[in-house]
């Protein structure tokens, strides 16, 4: 999956990595030729008293070393480029294919673990990229260059690179080996911190009403720990190999020398060339570690990589149409026929035989006790689910075939719980339709009984709104969102219990509104006080996922015992 992810995003950047590899092959070359000269200048310049060709010959290592100092700039320029360019790229698609998940796909992974994996999986593969693209190469023209320029200096003490390099590779292989399945641990913990941080910044409200503070801080503390003992696990592995990494080099550089001496002494080995096998050893065996590196960096970046990949390879379960109807032959209209629905791996379906329809203009209300299916029922209308039994037909068309982008263009939704986005009073209006002028926002406040308080904010439509509304009180956020879908101009209107932080007389206000303004618009109303629906055309009434009443609100009084009951409760309340 790793290798896969890497080419399929790094193809694109093949100029900037051919860049990498030729600058890191110059970079490479030089660094390995610079012993050499260092020799020469020991065993010719020093011994033989030639004041002139140390002087010719150090300068030429110095443009060496300055060459050596550009192209390793360079190559690290074009791999930063290539790597952050590919990491951007895979949020992009990442970020559009979470777009277009349903709710089903959205639940399945989590939003904190999706959120992991566009950010912290992301930058794991990015860093590799860019590591590798460097060290991959750099690492083995050390090693296999270093080999061939030390069997040419002495071919009696390369046992000694014979017996190191193994060894190393020995001990780098057995700790990277326990560190593959401590990062996929490491990963899941970080999903687990991810989403109890964000249900208790989301649900902050309600952990300070039941006094939970402390308990979730336990819970936090949990999560945060659990990472703690996987990372300090990996650290310890991490910490273990450098210190034996560098007891091999250490050992391999004093055999040398003891050998070497010898040689030496014997007349057998010059000085300098000595010297120059040193050098030898310590870049053959730099190479061998920063291979291990990157090894260490493989394991947990194919983990992100394949977290990735199970996100790019979901197919949401909103398929588009391969033809997608565009046009609408009955705007405005709904039908639902025998519609059914079932959860992934529930025992039994939530909503089961729902059949009726509202014509232009009209409006159905939806009523029933709480986990009867009403939120779940006016989710299948702008197609946030898919229906899985039945038929869900929007303008005189099936929207499992209707183009998604007009689908969504026609309906305009009030969540149950209405989010604003970061910005402005304007901003959020003009989600849905951003050429709607000032006066287009100003009437659908006034339909939406908002108008009042926007105007008293400090900049009215400017005025600033904070991520999720939580400058403004609960029933404010509900008027805004109603304005924002009417300003959307939608041909339904789909209202998911929309009204219930209004008081009774901003409620029938804002009906009598909507009902005189809007006379075109088809609204579905689910409700849970009667008042808000008695004029509706049709009522359905929902129990246990089943429709169990639909006429109007005398017809369903008159015949219908669940609708009666609900009434009789309600008015019971208010007596």
């Amino acid at each position: 999956m790793l290798g896969k992810l890497l080419v399929r995003y790094l193809k694109t950047y093949r100029w900037f990595l051919a860049g990498v590899l030729i600058f890191q092959f110059i970079s490479a070359m030089a660094s390995l030729y610079l012993p050499r000269l260092n020799a020469d200048i020991i065993d010719k310049g020093v011994a033989q008293g030639d004041t002139g060709y140390i002087w010719s010959t150090g300068t030429m290592m110095l443009g060496i070393s300055l060459c050596q100092i550009v192209a390793s700039i360079i190559a690290t320029y074009f791999a930063a480029r290539a790597a952050m360019s590919a990491g951007r790229d895979i949020r992009r698609d990442v970020y559009d294919k979470v777009s277009a998940f349903s709710e089903r796909e959205v639940s399945q992974f989590g939003p904190g673990s999706l959120i992991t994996r566009n950010t912290n999986d992301v930058q794991q593969v990015q860093m590799l990229a860019m590591m590798g693209a460097t060290m991959l190469v750099t690492a083995p023209l050390l090693a296999i260059g270093g080999v061939v320029m030390a069997l040419q200096q002495d071919v009696g003490l390369s046992w000694l690179i014979g017996v190191a390099v193994p060894l190393l590779l020995v001990v780098a292989g057995l700790i990277i080996s326990r560190m593959v399945p401590l990062f996929r641990s490491f990963q899941k913990k970080l999903d687990a911190v991810n989403r109890v941080m964000r249900e208790q910044l989301t649900g902050v409200r309600v952990v300070r009403a039941f006094v939970r503070e402390r308990i979730e801080e336990e819970r936090f503390r949990e999560a945060n720990t659990d990472i703690l003992v996987v990372g300090r696990k990996v650290g310890s592995l991490f910490v273990l190999l450098f210190p034996l990494a560098m007891l091999v080099l250490n050992v391999t550089v004093v055999g040398v020398i003891w050998f070497g001496g010898i040689q030496v002494d014997s007349g057998a080995v010059q000085i300098g060339t000595l010297f120059a096998f040193m050098q030898y050893v310590g870049q053959i065996l730099m190479g061998v570690l920063m291979a291990s590196f990157m090894t260490i960096m493989i394991p947990r970046a194919a983990v992100s990589a394949e977290r990735i990949g199970e996100v790019l390879a979901s197919e949401s379960t909103l398929t588009r149409a391969a033809d997608p109807v565009t046009r609408f032959p009955e705007p405005g209209s709904l039908q639902l026929r025998d519609v059914e629905f079932t959860y992934p791996g529930a025992e039994s379906p939530v909503l089961q035989g729902i059949g009726f329809e509202a014509a232009r203009g009209e409006t159905v209300a939806i009523v029933g006790s709480t986990g009867s299916g009403k939120t779940t029922l006016v989710s299948l209308i702008p197609r946030l689910f898919d229906a899985t039994g039945g038929e869900v037909r929007v303008g005189g068309v099936d929207v499992r075939q209707a183009d998604l982008d007009e689908l969504w263009k026609g309906i305009g939704l009030v969540p149950q719980r209405p989010f604003l986005f970061t910005g402005t009073v304007a901003s959020n209006l003009r989600f849905g339709r951003e050429e709607a002028t000032d006066d287009d926002l100003w009437k659908a406040l006034e339909i939406a009984q908002g108008s009042d308080f926007v105007a008293e904010m400090e900049g009215q439509l400017e005025a600033r709104i904070s991520q999720g509304g939580t400058n403004v009180s609960g029933g404010q956020r509900q008027r805004l969102a109603i304005a924002r879908a009417i300003v959307h101009q939608p041909d339904i209107l789909v209202f998911d219990d929309s009204f219930s932080a209004l008081d009774l007389s901003t409620d029938a206000r804002l009906r009598q509104a909507l009902w005189r303004e809007l006379p075109e618009v088809t609204k579905i109303v689910v409700a849970q006080r009667v008042s808000t629906i008695t004029e509706a055309d049709r009522i359905v009434v929902l129990e246990d996922g089943r429709m169990v009443g639909l006429g109007t609100h005398e017809e369903l009084l008159a015949n219908n015992a669940t609708y009666r009951e609900i009434v009789e409760s309600q008015l019971g309340v208010e007596a």
